[in-house]
C-alpha cells in the first residue's frame, strides 16, 4: 500500500492529538527525550510507559491494518547511525529538548525559546544534508 499525504496528515494530527492528550493528563510535555529519561529513571512511570508503547505499537497497528510491515530503508552504516545518535543526544542536552517537544508542543504554545531551537536543529539539519550530498556526490 503506497503512503500518501493523506496518511502523512492523519499520522501529524495522530501525533498531535496524543501530545495534547498527554499534556492534558499528565501537565508535560511530549518531548520524547525527556519522556524517555523521566520513564527510564523512574519518575513517570504510568503515564510515560503508556504513551512509549504507544508510540512503539505503531508499525504493529498498521501491520494490523493493512496485512503489511511499514517499509523502512536505513541507508547509512551502523557507525555512521550510532555516531548520529550520540550526536543526536548530546543536541537533545544542550538543546533542552528535542524536536518533538521543541517542535510539536513548542511551537504549538509559541515558544520563542523554541523557535529558536527549531530554527537551529533545522538549519544544522539542512546543512549536513546539503555537505553529505556534496561530499558524496549524490
Amino acid at each position: 500500500m503506497p503512503l500518501t499525504y493523506w496518511h502523512s496528515l492523519a499520522g501529524g494530527a495522530l501525533i498531535g492529538v496524543a501530545c495534547a492528550g498527554y499534556l492534558l493528563m499528565d501537565g508535560r510535555i511530549a518531548g520524547m527525550s525527556g519522556l524517555l529519561a523521566r520513564t527510564l529513571s523512574g519518575r513517570n512511570i504510568w503515564p510515560g510507559t503508556a504513551f512509549l508503547l504507544g508510540l512503539a505499537s505503531g508499525p504493529l497497528l498498521w501491520r494490523l491494518m493493512t496485512g503489511t510491515w511499514p517499509e523502512m530503508i536505513i541507508q547509512g552504516s551502523w557507525p555512521l547511525i550510532l555516531v548520529s545518535g550520540i550526536f543526536v543526544g548530546f543536541g537533545t542536552r544542550l538543546g533542552s529538548g528535542c524536536t518533538s517537544g521543541h517542535g510539536v508542543i513548542g511551537l504549538a504554545r509559541l515558544s520563542p525559546r523554541s523557535m529558536v531551537a527549531v530554527l537551529c536543529f533545522l538549519g544544522t539539519g539542512m546543512a549536513a544534508a546539503t555537505l553529505i550530498h556534496l561530499l558524496t556526490g549524490g
